[in-house]
């Protein structure tokens, strides 16, 4: 069977419930804002009252919480969460679950190189993390504009873009991971205490300034919905940070799988 179909028939039931989980999350995010909005209530004010400590954990920011696209881009951090959360488990075990599974002897016994399998898969996890973009996209764009008075399009797309790199850029961790590792077990976890350990210096650098300069280590400041959607758009620096880090991992996940002694 083809490497590419298997890898995505393999992944298509999770595929489908990491869908419906970001429309839900979605879905409901922006449910809240219409309650709060038809309360009268203002969350500007709301927001305001709390300490900085929580809004920082809440990821309020700076944002306008009295606009639908404000208050998606509060929600957008956990959409983000969520999209690299499955782009890192992704990438890790999308490598790693040939050895984990004892079906490495059955698949490099096929005359197709070892570069060209580790291609094959990244294409597919690649497709995978391309759908949840689309899905996060069309629903964002549909539920969003539902509640607001003003064309949000733009406000999104770029957001969502940045999400984009993001996935890739843990996708790529993973395999990376998952490549070196020599316990393929244990990559999916330790590519997603990378993420997390990433997702948490991004709290404390909100809560501290002084290690504001610490912010290049941690890829959720790269794309922030604050900085995106009023700062216009992506940061030249940013992107090019991200586009070197892809490019570093992805040449480790070929060479450090090329050279290593597969588990069979």
């Amino acid at each position: 069977m083809n490497v590419y179909v298997r890898e995505m028939r393999a992944h298509r039931k999770s595929l489908f419930i990491w869908c419906i989980g970001m429309m839900a999350l979605i879905g409901s995010g922006m449910g809240k804002y219409a309650g709060f909005s038809s309360s009268g209530q203002s969350m500007n004010e709301l927001v305001g009252g709390l300490p900085k400590s929580m809004q920082a954990i809440l990821g309020f920011g700076s944002l306008d919480m009295a606009t639908a696209s404000g208050y998606y881009g509060v929600l957008f951090l956990y959409i983000v969460l969520l999209a690299t959360i499955h782009a890192a488990l992704t990438g890790a075990t999308i490598i790693s679950k040939e050895e984990r599974d004892k079906t490495a002897e059955f698949l490099f016994v096929k005359p197709l190189t070892r570069k060209k399998i580790i291609g094959v898969k990244l294409s597919a996890a690649l497709t995978q993390i391309g759908i949840i973009a689309l899905v996060t996209w069309i629903s964002s764009l549909l539920i969003v504009s539902h509640y607001s008075d003003v064309s949000v399009a733009f406000d999104i797309g770029v957001t969502v873009v940045g999400m984009i790199i993001l996935q890739v850029l843990f996708l790529l961790i993973g395999t990376a991971v998952a490549a070196y590792s020599k316990k393929p077990g244990k990559s999916a976890a330790v590519a997603t205490g990378v993420l997390l350990l990433t997702f948490i210096l991004s709290f404390a650098i909100d809560l501290n300034e002084s290690i504001e300069a610490l912010k290049y280590l941690t890829p959720f400041k790269y794309f922030e919905a604050e900085n995106v959607m009023y700062g216009g758009g992506l940061e030249s620096a940013y992107v090019g940070i991200s586009i070197v880090l892809i490019g570093i991992l992805a040449i480790a996940t070929f060479l450090f799988y090329d050279k290593r002694d597969l588990n069979v």
